[in-house]
C-alpha cells in the first residue's frame, strides 16, 4: 500500500514510529499480521506486511474498532496525504503485485 506524507511531517512521523505505542503493536498481531514494514522515500510511504489470518475485513474491523488505534492514526492521519487515485474507501492505496519471488 502507499500513500503521500505531507510536507514538514517526515520528522514527527519517524519519530512515532521509532516508538509505536504497545497497545497498538498488540492490536496488529492480534489481527494476524506480521513482518510488517512501512518505508519512506521522496515523501512517499510504502507499507508491506503479510497477513496469516482467514479474514482480513474481520480483522481490520476490529483494528478500526480498537480505542488506542483511533488514538495512534488520529496522530498519524493529518501528517497523510492519500493518493487521489486511491479505491473509493481506501486511506492508504492499494498497489498491484507484478513481481514476486519466495
Amino acid at each position: 500500500m502507499t500513500i503521500k506524507l505531507k510536507p514538514g511531517s517526515e520528522s514527527a512521523y519517524k519519530t512515532y514510529h521509532a516508538a509505536v505505542w504497545p497497545e497498538v503493536v498488540s492490536k496488529i498481531l492480534e489481527c494476524n499480521i506480521r513482518n510488517y514494514s512501512i518505508f519512506l522515500k521522496d515523501g512517499f510511504l510504502f507499507s508491506y506486511f503479510e497477513y496469516h489470518g482467514k479474514d482480513l475485513k474481520h480483522d481490520w474491523s476490529k483494528m478500526a474498532a480498537h480505542m488506542k488505534t483511533q488514538e495512534w492514526w488520529s496522530i498519524m492521519q493529518p501528517m497523510q496525504e492519500p493518493l487521489a487515485t486511491r479505491k473509493e474507501g481506501e486511506w492508504w492505496a492499494e498497489m498491484e503485485e507484478v513481481f514476486h519471488l519466495d
